[in-house]
């Protein structure tokens, strides 16, 4: 999943269509005025007046987005792909695991405008990979291996208590954490599945 997917250069003629801005639904919109910097107004879904010329948009996607963590996830061709390679970290008991799954997370439409000035475009590689990495480790390595396998759910809850505490001051929203995967790395490399997804009921 490409990072064009969170952040939509929203690119306006000025001559014929610069009075307004169109917001597709699941998005919102920023404005950048020459005068005054970033405005806190946020725009939805709809049709908006803006000055041509003066007033510079931006739209984000509002929607929540899936950020995969994932043995293999390929970095090499855009770091603001939204993902990443698995975690290993040393857990309290000793043992050496590798940690896969999925977090859940959207821009917060209230703080936009604040993360567009602070941050950017490239929310990603400056705040949703160093973080979740940092913090994920934290947590595990505060559990024994008998506490991930035994309560999964609420460590799925810790995780996502502890990143939302990071990315709330940064006008991000974490909606989830899901667990799919976990891996004990034992002495000559070999390794044990220790926690996996649970099956689509679906299927």
């Amino acid at each position: 999943m490409e990072f064009d997917r969170l952040v939509v250069s929203f690119l306006v003629d000025e001559v014929v269509g610069g009075f307004f801005i169109s917001v597709p639904p699941g998005h919102v919109a920023c404005v950048y005025d020459r005068g005054r910097g970033v405005l806190p107004r946020v725009w939805g879904p709809g049709l908006h007046f803006k000055i041509p010329f003066w007033q510079v948009a931006k739209m984000f996607n509002a929607q929540v987005l899936e950020y995969s963590i994932r043995q293999g996830f390929d970095l090499s061709k855009n770091n603001e792909a939204l993902g990443d390679d698995v975690i290993s970290v040393s857990t309290q008991d000793g043992q050496d695991i590798t940690v896969e799954g999925s977090i859940l997370f959207r821009v917060d439409r209230v703080n936009a405008p604040e993360l567009w000035e602070n941050i950017g475009e490239n929310m990603v590689s400056k705040v949703v990979r160093p973080i979740s990495r940092s913090r994920i480790a934290n947590i595990f390595s505060q559990l024994t291996t008998d506490q991930i396998l035994r309560n999964r759910s609420e460590v799925e809850g810790l995780v996502q208590k502890e990143l939302n505490n990071y990315f709330a001051d940064r006008g991000l929203n974490c909606e989830g954490f899901l667990l799919s995967r976990v891996t004990r790395v034992q002495s000559g490399g070999k390794e044990e599945v220790l926690v996996v997804a649970a099956p689509d009921a679906s299927l």
